[in-house]
Order: C-alpha cells, then sequence, then structure tokens
C-alpha cells in the first residue's frame, strides 16, 4: 500500500482522556477514534493489526481440527432464563425489546447459545469430542469503561466451547485448548502465563486467566518465575502429553489475587523466584461440566443407551484487547514497535525526497517487485523526512527501508530496525535478502 492512498492520519498529541501508552499510542497512531465511551472505531491500520492476530489465531484452530461457525449478537432472552443467568449477570448486560415486545440481550458472552446449537445435534455418544469456535462482537455495559481497546464496552473475542461425554474426556479438551493457547501467544510474539482464577458469572470448577506482566495491568498477579521455563509444543493429539503439561505447571504457583493464599505462596515459593506485580488477562479457559447441559436439557445416549448430559467448557481470547496488550508490552517513548509476528506491515518503506528521480525509481521499482511477496508500506508521500520519520517510529514497523540518493549513489541502503533502533548501512543488493533473513522467509 502506498501511504498515499492509505486512510492513516497520526498526532504528536496525547488524548487527555488517555492514562496508559497503548491507548495514547493506538490514538496517536491512526488506529482507533472513540465513537463513545468504551466504544472505538477502528480505522484501517488498527483494522491490520486486529485482523492480523484474528487470522494467526484462526490458522492454529484450522490445523488442530477445530471447528468455525459464527453466532449471532442479538440473543434470546428465553435461553439466558432457562440457564438462571439472565438476572444474574447483572447490569452489565444489554437487555432490549424488539416491536413484537421479545425480549432480547446484546450476547455479552456464548454458552447458553452454543448449547443450544449443538444440542438438536449431538445425540450419541458417536458424536464426540467436538470443539467449536467463533469471532463475535461482544458488548458488555462496562460501569467505567477506560483504557482504551483494553477495558472497552464493546470488544471482539474468540469463543471455543468444548463437547464431551464425560469428566476425564472434558479434562483432556481442557489440557488440548490450555496448550494451544500457550502456542497461540507465542505465535504473537507475547510472553504470556496461565494463572488459576475465579470462574466468575460463567461458573465452573476450573479456569485459568493467561496473563501478559505489566505494571498498568488491572489484575494483580502473583507466581513463580520458573513457570516461565515450561515447553508447551507437543503435538495436541498427544493425550498423555498434553494432560502432563497441564499436570506439570500446576507445580508452579501462579495466581491471580482472588485465587492467592499469602501463606501458601511463602511456603512453595522460595524468596528469589517470587513475583508480585500486575498483569493483563488476554484469555481465559473454563471447565463448566453439566451446568448449562442441565439448564438446556443438552444430553446423549451413551455406548449402553442410557441418557447421559454432556459436558461442557470454554475458552476465550480479548482479540481487540490483545492489541492494547502487544503494544503494551512492546513501546518506547518514540511510538509502538510491533513484533514481527503480528505487525500490519513487514516493510516501510520511506522515500527521503519524492521529487528525487533516483530515489523515486529505487522506491518504485522495489515496490512494484516485491509488494506481492512482501508486506509494504511505502512512504510516497511529499513531507519532510523529519516528520516522515517521526510518523515512522510512532506507527512502528519492524523494518524501516530509508532511501535517500546520497546513500544510492554509493549504492547502499539505510535500514532500522525498529524493536532495537539500531540502524544499518547495507548494500542495495542485498536488501531483499535482509528481509528475509530478518522474517525467517
Amino acid at each position: 500500500m502506498k501511504l498515499s492512498n492509505f486512510y492513516l492520519f497520526t498526532s504528536k498529541e496525547n488524548p487527555s482522556d488517555a492514562h496508559i501508552e497503548s491507548h495514547k499510542l493506538m490514538i496517536r497512531a491512526g488506529m482507533i477514534r472513540q465513537a463513545s465511551a468504551g466504544i472505538y472505531n477502528w480505522l484501517p491500520f488498527g483494522l491490520l493489526a486486529l485482523k492480523k492476530i484474528e487470522n494467526i489465531i484462526r490458522k492454529s484452530h484450522y490445523e488442530n481440527n477445530i471447528n468455525e461457525l459464527l453466532m449471532p449478537t442479538i440473543q434470546s432472552a428465553d435461553i439466558w432464563k432457562k440457564s438462571g443467568r439472565y438476572e444474574d449477570y447483572g447490569q452489565e448486560m444489554l437487555k432490549f425489546l424488539d416491536r413484537n415486545n421479545s425480549e432480547l440481550l446484546y450476547g455479552p458472552t456464548n454458552e447458553e447459545q452454543i448449547t443450544d446449537i449443538i444440542l438438536k445435534d449431538f445425540k450419541s455418544y458417536k458424536n464426540f469430542p467436538k470443539i467449536l469456535y467463533h469471532f463475535q462482537w461482544k458488548f458488555r455495559d462496562e460501569l467505567r469503561p477506560r483504557f482504551g481497546v483494553m477495558r472497552g464496552r464493546e470488544f471482539l473475542m474468540k469463543d471455543a466451547y468444548s463437547f464431551d461425554v464425560n469428566y476425564e474426556n472434558a479434562y483432556l479438551s481442557y489440557a488440548k485448548m490450555f496448550v494451544l493457547y500457550m502456542n497461540i501467544f507465542k505465535s504473537l510474539g507475547l510472553k504470556v502465563l496461565p494463572f488459576n482464577a475465579e470462574t466468575g458469572p460463567i461458573g465452573g470448577t476450573l479456569s485459568h486467566e493467561f496473563v501478559v506482566e505489566s505494571k498498568t495491568g488491572e489484575s494483580e498477579i502473583f507466581f513463580d518465575k520458573r513457570a516461565y521455563d515450561i515447553i508447551y509444543e507437543t503435538e495436541l493429539s498427544d493425550e498423555k502429553k498434553l494432560k502432563a503439561i497441564l499436570e506439570n505447571y500446576g507445580n508452579f504457583y501462579c495466581c491471580t489475587l482472588e485465587k492467592h493464599k499469602k501463606e501458601k505462596f511463602e511456603k512453595l515459593v522460595e524468596k528469589k523466584h517470587q513475583i508480585k506485580t500486575r498483569g493483563i488477562e488476554v484469555g481465559h479457559i473454563f471447565y463448566f461440566g453439566t451446568k448449562y447441559s442441565e439448564k438446556l436439557n443438552a444430553k446423549f445416549l451413551d455406548k449402553k443407551g442410557n441418557t447421559k448430559l454432556i459436558h461442557s467448557g470454554s475458552y476465550g481470547i480479548g482479540v481487540s484487547r490483545l492489541v492494547g496488550a502487544i503494544i503494551e508490552a512492546n513501546h518506547d517513548s518514540k511510538g509502538i514497535k510491533w513484533p514481527k509476528e503480528v505487525a500490519p506491515y513487514q516493510v516501510l518503506l520511506i522515500n527521503v525526497n519524492v521529487n528525487n528521480r533516483i530515489s523515486t525509481e529505487f522506491c518504485e521499482n522495489f515496490y512494484y517487485k516485491n509488494n506481492k511477496f512482501i508486506n509494504i508500506l511505502y512512504d510516497d508521500k511529499d513531507d519532510r523526512i523529519g516528520h516522515k520519520l517521526y510518523n515512522a517510529d510512532l506507527i512502528g514497523i519492524p523494518i524501516q527501508v530509508i532511501v535517500g540518493e546520497r546513500n544510492l549513489l554509493n549504492d547502499n541502503i539505510e535500514i532500522k530496525v525498529r524493536d532495537t533502533n539500531k540502524t544499518y548501512l547495507i548494500n542495495k543488493g542485498q536488501l531483499n535478502s535482509f528481509i528475509k533473513e530478518f522474517y525467517e522467509f
């Protein structure tokens, strides 16, 4: 994409209502713009980041035979009344009437809806196990929406739901999603830990939050830093190893404030390994057994022909929140520093002087020759070089290729790696090799 054709409007001023860096930078980098309290327009640059994350998550699910569907944002109140959560959920749920005075709600989550879908199809033990998921915008009427996309009222979630015939199989599905989530966060360039957590209004007996360390995080967390050393890489078909990973992780103390017990923490964790800090929740998984199948009468016939209740679990990733979390973990005083795994563009090509024939000819040739293979944002605008470089650091594309006549006359190109802020002067013939090596393709 040429910058002259791209909808990108940046700002030097921090918004007065932004208090954490991700919120400030997303506004200044032209990623989002507030529509109303806790609700944001996702502008093209922000949407590219959002879709990049979504596609990485989708690919991981597809590769592991997890089926995608799409449920509606608007749900009937009837199934929520059956589950008992219609009144219990509280004021965060947006309720309204349609023209026929039917009670509806804007879904804050989908446990009831997905159970209502599968109970019509899963009649035999032969139908199990299954895991289904979707990406969907949610609405929760937060009392005090704040921190931009980190705690908004409207947000994009990836919800998965597992269905099994008994606890043992359901636990295996839980272990599978536990490991899958850790692999997903790694592929997004994030350093994440799972924490024992409360189940909240979703309910259940087993729950983990996935948390990124951050001083601006809303959650207080306590953990054994050796938990970062656990290896999660395994085939998700390896049932024995999946369970072993989950159980091994349980040997390390990692708890949110709600689950934290000071005496237990100090007893189990040596002083040198204790960490007390804050973090950002980016995912949450639950096993809730037969809670929803019992309320909605979701049953199947086992091998002996007996009627049994379906066992379920749910697994959420806050996709829009992830954008903010990634920026919180990857920025400096100049702007965003996108991890290469999730960067909206791979290369920012900067023409120092668009009125110079030599630099413009090189940039145009490089752009049209490589744009099909390398995701390039080409700054072809007639702006001062200082403004171009300021914006380059602000929007944080991992590689900046800075093209000027003086270097070209010596067959050289200047490259800046945004993560380290190091600059390199390389032969122009090595440019493609540098990029390929950086991205390992």
